[in-house]
Protein backbone atom coordinates (compact mmCIF):
# COMPACT_ATOMS: atom_id res chain seq x y z
CA UNK A 1 0.00 0.00 0.00
CA UNK A 2 2.96 2.40 0.76
CA UNK A 3 4.77 2.25 -2.37
CA UNK A 4 1.23 2.30 -4.22
CA UNK A 5 0.41 5.52 -2.36
CA UNK A 6 3.63 7.19 -3.14
CA UNK A 7 3.38 6.43 -6.81
CA UNK A 8 -0.08 8.48 -6.64
CA UNK A 9 1.47 11.07 -4.88
CA UNK A 10 4.83 11.87 -7.47
CA UNK A 11 2.83 11.50 -10.32
CA UNK A 12 0.59 14.28 -9.36
CA UNK A 13 2.74 16.51 -7.88
CA UNK A 14 6.21 16.59 -9.77
CA UNK A 15 4.17 18.22 -12.96
CA UNK A 16 2.98 20.95 -11.45
CA UNK A 17 5.80 21.62 -9.46
CA UNK A 18 7.91 21.56 -12.63
CA UNK A 19 6.03 23.68 -14.39
CA UNK A 20 5.84 26.37 -11.03
CA UNK A 21 9.45 26.35 -10.27
CA UNK A 22 10.95 28.95 -13.05
CA UNK A 23 8.31 31.15 -12.08
CA UNK A 24 8.47 31.27 -8.62
CA UNK A 25 12.58 31.52 -8.56
CA UNK A 26 12.38 34.54 -11.22
CA UNK A 27 9.63 36.04 -8.46
CA UNK A 28 12.24 35.59 -5.70
CA UNK A 29 14.71 37.07 -8.03
CA UNK A 30 13.26 40.02 -9.07
CA UNK A 31 11.31 40.71 -5.78
CA UNK A 32 15.20 40.64 -4.56
CA UNK A 33 16.58 43.10 -7.21
CA UNK A 34 13.42 45.88 -6.17
CA UNK A 35 13.32 45.26 -2.87
CA UNK A 36 14.43 48.51 -2.17
CA UNK A 37 12.85 50.79 -3.80
CA UNK A 38 9.10 49.09 -3.53
CA UNK A 39 6.47 51.86 -3.14
CA UNK A 40 3.60 50.59 -0.55
CA UNK A 41 1.67 50.42 -4.03
CA UNK A 42 3.99 47.36 -5.68
CA UNK A 43 4.58 45.98 -1.33
CA UNK A 44 0.71 45.30 -2.28
CA UNK A 45 1.06 43.51 -5.64
CA UNK A 46 3.70 41.21 -4.11
CA UNK A 47 1.73 40.22 -0.98
CA UNK A 48 -1.18 39.49 -3.36
CA UNK A 49 0.82 37.05 -5.59
CA UNK A 50 2.42 35.87 -2.95
CA UNK A 51 -1.59 34.55 -1.49
CA UNK A 52 -2.08 33.30 -5.00
CA UNK A 53 0.82 31.24 -5.31
CA UNK A 54 0.12 29.68 -1.40
CA UNK A 55 -3.72 29.16 -2.81
CA UNK A 56 -1.97 27.22 -5.99
CA UNK A 57 -0.07 24.98 -3.62
CA UNK A 58 -2.81 24.16 -1.52
CA UNK A 59 -4.83 23.34 -4.62
CA UNK A 60 -2.04 20.68 -5.74
CA UNK A 61 -1.96 19.29 -2.23
CA UNK A 62 -6.07 18.73 -2.43
CA UNK A 63 -5.69 17.34 -6.05
CA UNK A 64 -2.53 14.94 -4.95
CA UNK A 65 -4.84 13.85 -2.19
CA UNK A 66 -7.89 13.41 -4.18
CA UNK A 67 -6.25 11.71 -6.95
CA UNK A 68 -4.49 9.54 -4.43
CA UNK A 69 -7.75 8.28 -3.58
CA UNK A 70 -9.10 7.60 -6.59
CA UNK A 71 -6.23 5.39 -7.61
CA UNK A 72 -6.85 3.25 -4.55
CA UNK A 73 -10.11 2.92 -5.49
CA UNK A 74 -9.08 0.73 -8.60
CA UNK A 75 -9.37 -3.06 -9.22
CA UNK A 76 -5.36 -3.12 -8.40
CA UNK A 77 -6.31 -1.96 -4.93
CA UNK A 78 -9.64 -3.71 -4.20
CA UNK A 79 -8.10 -6.90 -2.96
CA UNK A 80 -5.75 -5.27 -0.40
CA UNK A 81 -9.00 -3.41 0.75
CA UNK A 82 -11.28 -6.56 1.32
CA UNK A 83 -8.30 -8.79 3.16
CA UNK A 84 -8.57 -6.62 6.26
CA UNK A 85 -12.61 -7.30 6.10
CA UNK A 86 -12.54 -11.32 6.95
CA UNK A 87 -15.61 -13.00 7.47
CA UNK A 88 -16.77 -13.55 11.32
CA UNK A 89 -17.05 -17.19 11.80
CA UNK A 90 -18.52 -19.24 14.71
CA UNK A 91 -17.66 -22.73 15.61
CA UNK A 92 -20.13 -24.41 17.63
CA UNK A 93 -19.19 -27.76 19.90
CA UNK A 94 -20.46 -29.26 22.80
CA UNK A 95 -19.51 -32.48 25.10
CA UNK A 96 -17.55 -33.49 27.60
CA UNK A 97 -16.39 -31.02 30.74
CA UNK A 98 -12.71 -33.39 31.04
CA UNK A 99 -10.79 -31.65 28.58
CA UNK A 100 -12.79 -28.00 28.73
CA UNK A 101 -9.88 -26.62 31.03
CA UNK A 102 -7.94 -27.41 27.76
CA UNK A 103 -10.36 -26.58 24.57
CA UNK A 104 -11.57 -23.10 26.78
CA UNK A 105 -7.69 -21.96 26.63
CA UNK A 106 -7.05 -23.57 23.10
CA UNK A 107 -9.96 -22.13 21.88
CA UNK A 108 -9.11 -18.28 23.25
CA UNK A 109 -5.57 -18.82 22.19
CA UNK A 110 -6.91 -19.67 18.70
CA UNK A 111 -8.98 -16.57 18.62
CA UNK A 112 -6.04 -14.72 19.15
CA UNK A 113 -4.37 -15.63 16.19
CA UNK A 114 -7.27 -15.42 13.91
CA UNK A 115 -9.79 -13.17 15.48
CA UNK A 116 -12.34 -13.93 12.38
CA UNK A 117 -13.01 -17.06 14.26
CA UNK A 118 -15.14 -17.85 17.25
CA UNK A 119 -16.13 -20.89 19.19
CA UNK A 120 -18.80 -21.66 21.07
CA UNK A 121 -18.43 -24.69 23.16
CA UNK A 122 -20.84 -25.88 25.50
CA UNK A 123 -19.45 -28.08 28.56
CA UNK A 124 -22.50 -30.46 28.98
CA UNK A 125 -20.85 -34.02 29.10
CA UNK A 126 -20.11 -36.94 27.30
CA UNK A 127 -23.54 -37.85 26.61
CA UNK A 128 -24.82 -34.77 25.43
CA UNK A 129 -21.77 -33.82 22.99
CA UNK A 130 -22.15 -37.21 21.26
CA UNK A 131 -26.71 -36.50 20.70
CA UNK A 132 -25.89 -33.21 19.61
CA UNK A 133 -23.44 -34.45 17.49
CA UNK A 134 -25.84 -37.33 15.95
CA UNK A 135 -28.36 -34.80 15.50
CA UNK A 136 -26.46 -32.97 13.45
CA UNK A 137 -26.54 -29.64 15.72
CA UNK A 138 -22.95 -28.63 16.43
CA UNK A 139 -20.06 -28.60 14.30
CA UNK A 140 -17.97 -30.91 16.61
CA UNK A 141 -18.88 -32.47 19.58
CA UNK A 142 -16.24 -34.15 22.49
CA UNK A 143 -16.25 -37.23 24.52
CA UNK A 144 -14.25 -39.13 26.54
CA UNK A 145 -15.89 -42.20 25.80
CA UNK A 146 -15.37 -43.55 22.26
CA UNK A 147 -18.50 -43.99 20.45
CA UNK A 148 -20.07 -47.29 20.92
CA UNK A 149 -21.26 -49.59 17.84
CA UNK A 150 -24.44 -48.50 18.11
CA UNK A 151 -23.85 -44.92 18.15
CA UNK A 152 -21.47 -45.02 15.41
CA UNK A 153 -24.56 -46.71 13.22
CA UNK A 154 -26.64 -43.37 14.61
CA UNK A 155 -23.60 -41.27 13.47
CA UNK A 156 -21.99 -42.89 10.22
CA UNK A 157 -19.06 -41.33 8.80
CA UNK A 158 -17.39 -40.25 12.41
CA UNK A 159 -14.33 -40.32 13.00
CA UNK A 160 -12.35 -39.73 16.15
CA UNK A 161 -9.72 -37.26 16.86
CA UNK A 162 -8.14 -37.73 20.57
CA UNK A 163 -7.21 -34.38 21.56
CA UNK A 164 -5.37 -34.60 25.16
CA UNK A 165 -4.61 -37.31 27.95
CA UNK A 166 -5.72 -36.86 31.62
CA UNK A 167 -6.82 -38.42 34.45
CA UNK A 168 -10.01 -38.46 36.40
CA UNK A 169 -8.69 -38.56 40.65
CA UNK A 170 -10.96 -39.14 43.96
CA UNK A 171 -11.31 -36.37 45.22
CA UNK A 172 -12.46 -35.78 49.06
CA UNK A 173 -13.67 -33.49 51.53
CA UNK A 174 -12.33 -34.34 54.75
CA UNK A 175 -11.92 -31.11 57.22
CA UNK A 176 -8.05 -30.24 58.22
CA UNK A 177 -6.94 -33.15 55.91
CA UNK A 178 -5.02 -32.76 52.53
CA UNK A 179 -4.08 -34.75 49.87
CA UNK A 180 -2.40 -38.23 50.00
CA UNK A 181 -5.02 -40.49 51.30
CA UNK A 182 -3.83 -43.96 50.18
CA UNK A 183 -6.20 -46.01 48.77
CA UNK A 184 -6.98 -49.11 46.35
CA UNK A 185 -9.19 -49.61 43.57
CA UNK A 186 -10.76 -52.43 45.57
CA UNK A 187 -11.61 -50.46 48.63
CA UNK A 188 -13.00 -47.38 46.04
CA UNK A 189 -15.39 -49.85 44.50
CA UNK A 190 -16.85 -50.88 47.86
CA UNK A 191 -17.00 -47.09 48.76
CA UNK A 192 -18.94 -46.72 45.56
CA UNK A 193 -21.05 -49.69 46.27
CA UNK A 194 -22.37 -48.97 49.78
CA UNK A 195 -20.75 -51.38 51.26
CA UNK A 196 -17.61 -49.26 53.24
CA UNK A 197 -19.84 -46.52 54.72
CA UNK A 198 -17.66 -45.03 57.20
CA UNK A 199 -14.26 -42.80 57.15
CA UNK A 200 -12.76 -44.62 59.81
CA UNK A 201 -13.65 -48.31 58.22
CA UNK A 202 -11.10 -50.95 58.65
CA UNK A 203 -10.33 -51.12 55.36
CA UNK A 204 -9.57 -47.67 55.08
CA UNK A 205 -7.53 -47.56 58.44
CA UNK A 206 -5.23 -50.24 57.62
CA UNK A 207 -3.90 -48.39 54.21
CA UNK A 208 -3.63 -44.81 56.51
CA UNK A 209 -1.97 -45.49 59.77
CA UNK A 210 -0.38 -42.44 59.77
CA UNK A 211 -4.07 -40.65 60.00
CA UNK A 212 -6.43 -40.13 62.95
CA UNK A 213 -9.97 -40.52 59.84
CA UNK A 214 -12.98 -39.78 61.78
CA UNK A 215 -16.12 -41.87 62.46
CA UNK A 216 -18.23 -39.65 60.02
CA UNK A 217 -20.12 -40.86 56.99
CA UNK A 218 -18.93 -40.94 53.68
CA UNK A 219 -21.46 -39.10 51.34
CA UNK A 220 -20.70 -40.34 47.92
CA UNK A 221 -21.36 -37.86 44.90
CA UNK A 222 -21.50 -38.72 41.09
CA UNK A 223 -22.38 -37.75 37.95
CA UNK A 224 -26.04 -37.57 36.97
CA UNK A 225 -25.33 -36.66 33.22
CA UNK A 226 -23.71 -39.55 30.60
CA UNK A 227 -20.53 -38.75 31.10
CA UNK A 228 -17.06 -39.77 29.74
CA UNK A 229 -15.31 -39.21 33.25
CA UNK A 230 -18.31 -41.92 34.35
CA UNK A 231 -17.11 -44.08 31.60
CA UNK A 232 -13.33 -44.28 32.25
CA UNK A 233 -13.81 -43.92 36.59
CA UNK A 234 -16.56 -46.88 36.11
CA UNK A 235 -13.81 -49.23 33.35
CA UNK A 236 -11.38 -48.78 36.45
CA UNK A 237 -13.70 -49.92 38.88
CA UNK A 238 -14.82 -52.81 36.06
CA UNK A 239 -11.59 -53.76 36.30
CA UNK A 240 -10.68 -53.97 39.75
CA UNK A 241 -13.65 -55.33 40.92
CA UNK A 242 -15.18 -58.41 39.67
CA UNK A 243 -18.33 -57.57 41.97
CA UNK A 244 -18.36 -53.86 40.25
CA UNK A 245 -18.30 -55.19 37.15
CA UNK A 246 -21.05 -58.10 37.84
CA UNK A 247 -23.33 -55.47 39.48
CA UNK A 248 -22.83 -52.33 37.83
CA UNK A 249 -20.06 -52.41 34.68
CA UNK A 250 -18.88 -49.45 32.88
CA UNK A 251 -20.81 -46.86 31.23
CA UNK A 252 -21.21 -43.58 30.71
CA UNK A 253 -24.46 -43.70 32.72
CA UNK A 254 -24.65 -46.43 35.29
CA UNK A 255 -27.24 -47.24 38.09
CA UNK A 256 -25.52 -46.12 40.68
CA UNK A 257 -26.19 -48.21 44.28
CA UNK A 258 -25.59 -45.05 46.25
CA UNK A 259 -24.82 -41.50 46.12
CA UNK A 260 -25.61 -38.27 45.23
CA UNK A 261 -25.63 -36.62 41.86
CA UNK A 262 -24.35 -33.61 39.70
CA UNK A 263 -23.74 -32.59 36.67
CA UNK A 264 -20.55 -32.39 35.08
CA UNK A 265 -16.99 -32.45 36.48
CA UNK A 266 -17.93 -29.00 37.81
CA UNK A 267 -20.92 -30.03 39.50
CA UNK A 268 -18.92 -32.77 41.48
CA UNK A 269 -16.12 -30.35 42.03
CA UNK A 270 -18.32 -28.01 43.59
CA UNK A 271 -20.51 -30.32 45.47
CA UNK A 272 -17.59 -32.26 47.27
CA UNK A 273 -15.97 -28.74 47.54
CA UNK A 274 -18.52 -27.71 49.68
CA UNK A 275 -19.97 -30.41 51.91
CA UNK A 276 -17.77 -32.16 54.13
CA UNK A 277 -16.98 -35.92 54.47
CA UNK A 278 -17.79 -36.31 50.68
CA UNK A 279 -15.81 -37.90 48.30
CA UNK A 280 -16.49 -37.79 44.37
CA UNK A 281 -14.27 -38.18 41.20
CA UNK A 282 -13.33 -35.60 38.86
CA UNK A 283 -10.56 -35.24 36.04
CA UNK A 284 -7.42 -33.40 37.35
CA UNK A 285 -7.61 -30.43 36.19
CA UNK A 286 -10.93 -29.17 38.30
CA UNK A 287 -9.09 -31.00 41.28
CA UNK A 288 -6.29 -28.60 41.19
CA UNK A 289 -8.34 -25.59 39.92
CA UNK A 290 -10.49 -25.97 43.13
CA UNK A 291 -7.72 -26.61 45.64
CA UNK A 292 -9.34 -29.84 46.61
CA UNK A 293 -7.61 -32.82 48.74
CA UNK A 294 -7.08 -35.96 46.24
CA UNK A 295 -5.87 -39.87 46.93
CA UNK A 296 -3.04 -41.41 46.25
CA UNK A 297 -4.41 -44.30 44.23
CA UNK A 298 -2.39 -47.86 44.21
CA UNK A 299 -1.64 -49.17 40.78
CA UNK A 300 -1.12 -52.27 38.80
CA UNK A 301 2.75 -52.30 40.59
CA UNK A 302 1.66 -52.05 43.98
CA UNK A 303 2.35 -48.43 44.07
CA UNK A 304 0.34 -45.57 45.80
CA UNK A 305 0.80 -43.08 42.83
CA UNK A 306 -0.25 -39.35 42.90
CA UNK A 307 -2.07 -38.30 40.11
CA UNK A 308 0.18 -35.87 38.39
CA UNK A 309 1.45 -35.00 35.06
CA UNK A 310 4.18 -37.30 34.82
CA UNK A 311 2.46 -39.92 36.69
CA UNK A 312 0.03 -39.50 33.79
CA UNK A 313 2.53 -39.52 30.79
CA UNK A 314 3.51 -42.73 31.92
CA UNK A 315 0.60 -44.30 32.29
CA UNK A 316 0.19 -43.57 28.54
CA UNK A 317 3.19 -44.37 27.61
CA UNK A 318 3.30 -47.73 29.09
CA UNK A 319 -0.13 -48.41 27.33
CA UNK A 320 0.96 -47.21 24.11
CA UNK A 321 0.28 -49.57 21.05
CA UNK A 322 -1.24 -49.39 17.59
CA UNK A 323 -3.55 -46.88 16.82
CA UNK A 324 -6.94 -46.98 15.21
CA UNK A 325 -7.50 -44.79 11.90
CA UNK A 326 -9.89 -42.40 12.48
CA UNK A 327 -13.10 -43.80 11.05
CA UNK A 328 -12.46 -46.76 12.47
CA UNK A 329 -13.67 -48.21 16.17
CA UNK A 330 -11.77 -46.80 18.91
CA UNK A 331 -13.59 -48.59 21.88
CA UNK A 332 -10.32 -50.88 22.27
CA UNK A 333 -8.34 -48.24 23.40
CA UNK A 334 -7.33 -48.42 27.03
CA UNK A 335 -4.71 -46.31 29.42
CA UNK A 336 -6.56 -47.89 32.85
CA UNK A 337 -4.32 -49.97 35.40
CA UNK A 338 -1.14 -49.55 32.60
CA UNK A 339 1.71 -51.00 33.91
CA UNK A 340 4.65 -49.24 35.63
CA UNK A 341 5.92 -48.44 38.68
CA UNK A 342 5.09 -44.95 38.16
CA UNK A 343 1.97 -45.11 36.15
CA UNK A 344 -1.21 -43.67 37.42
CA UNK A 345 -3.59 -46.36 37.06
CA UNK A 346 -6.90 -44.22 36.07
CA UNK A 347 -5.99 -41.97 32.70
CA UNK A 348 -7.38 -41.78 29.43
CA UNK A 349 -7.64 -40.12 26.08
CA UNK A 350 -10.29 -37.58 25.36
CA UNK A 351 -11.63 -37.27 22.01
CA UNK A 352 -13.18 -35.03 19.47
CA UNK A 353 -15.75 -35.90 17.41
CA UNK A 354 -16.52 -35.03 13.47
CA UNK A 355 -18.12 -35.84 10.47
CA UNK A 356 -15.78 -36.90 7.92
CA UNK A 357 -17.91 -35.44 5.18
CA UNK A 358 -19.04 -31.96 6.95
CA UNK A 359 -21.81 -31.61 4.44
CA UNK A 360 -24.10 -33.40 6.20
CA UNK A 361 -24.14 -30.91 8.29
CA UNK A 362 -27.66 -28.19 8.07
CA UNK A 363 -25.44 -24.86 8.73
CA UNK A 364 -21.92 -26.00 7.23
CA UNK A 365 -20.37 -24.11 4.51
CA UNK A 366 -17.07 -24.37 2.59
CA UNK A 367 -15.86 -21.32 4.61
CA UNK A 368 -16.87 -23.04 8.34
CA UNK A 369 -15.39 -26.06 6.71
CA UNK A 370 -12.28 -24.78 6.17
CA UNK A 371 -11.89 -23.04 9.51
CA UNK A 372 -12.85 -25.92 11.59
CA UNK A 373 -10.12 -28.01 9.84
CA UNK A 374 -7.76 -25.55 10.19
CA UNK A 375 -8.56 -25.32 14.03
CA UNK A 376 -8.28 -29.14 14.49
CA UNK A 377 -4.85 -29.24 12.78
CA UNK A 378 -3.35 -25.89 15.00
CA UNK A 379 -5.23 -28.48 18.23
CA UNK A 380 -3.54 -31.02 17.51
CA UNK A 381 -0.22 -29.39 16.60
CA UNK A 382 0.59 -26.10 18.05
CA UNK A 383 -2.56 -26.19 20.81
CA UNK A 384 -0.69 -29.04 22.57
CA UNK A 385 1.77 -26.60 24.09
CA UNK A 386 -0.93 -25.64 26.43
CA UNK A 387 -1.71 -29.07 28.01
CA UNK A 388 1.19 -29.24 30.25
CA UNK A 389 0.43 -26.59 32.58
CA UNK A 390 -3.45 -27.55 32.93
CA UNK A 391 -2.01 -31.29 33.80
CA UNK A 392 -3.06 -32.83 30.91
CA UNK A 393 -0.48 -35.16 28.33
CA UNK A 394 0.40 -33.95 24.80
CA UNK A 395 -0.38 -36.15 22.80
CA UNK A 396 2.29 -38.50 21.66
CA UNK A 397 3.78 -38.80 18.11
CA UNK A 398 2.11 -41.73 17.44
CA UNK A 399 -1.47 -39.75 18.15
CA UNK A 400 -0.33 -36.94 16.28
CA UNK A 401 0.10 -38.76 13.24
CA UNK A 402 -2.73 -40.79 13.30
CA UNK A 403 -4.56 -37.83 13.62
CA UNK A 404 -2.71 -35.62 10.68
CA UNK A 405 -3.99 -38.34 8.04
CA UNK A 406 -7.69 -38.49 9.53
CA UNK A 407 -7.72 -34.36 9.19
CA UNK A 408 -6.74 -34.81 5.64
CA UNK A 409 -9.65 -37.05 4.94
CA UNK A 410 -12.06 -34.40 6.14
CA UNK A 411 -14.30 -33.16 3.19
CA UNK A 412 -17.13 -30.81 2.11
CA UNK A 413 -18.61 -31.78 -0.85
CA UNK A 414 -16.63 -34.78 -1.31
CA UNK A 415 -13.36 -31.98 -2.02
CA UNK A 416 -10.95 -31.81 0.82
CA UNK A 417 -10.00 -29.15 2.62
CA UNK A 418 -6.66 -27.67 2.70
CA UNK A 419 -4.01 -29.07 6.17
Amino acid sequence: MIRVLTTAHNMVYRAPYISLAPTIYRSAESCGARERKMTNETEGKMKTRKMMFAAAIAVIIVLSGTIGYLVLQQPGSTQIATTTQQEQLTINGAGATFPYPLLSTMTVEYNRIKPNIRFNYQSIGSGGGIRQHTEKTVDFGASDAPLTDAQSKAAPNTVHIPITIGSVVLAYNIPGMKKGLKITGPVIADIFLGKITKWNDQAIKNLNQDLQLPDKDILVVHRSDGSGTTFVWTGYLSIVSSEWKAKVGQGTAVQWPTGLGSAGNEGVAGLVRGTEYTIGYVELAYALQNNMAYAFIQNKAGKFIEPTLDSTRSAASAASGALPKGDESWGSINLLNAAGDDSYPIASYSYLIVYKELSVLPTMNRARAQALVDFLWWAVHDGQSYAPRLQYVPLPQAAVSTNEQTIKSITFNGQTLQT
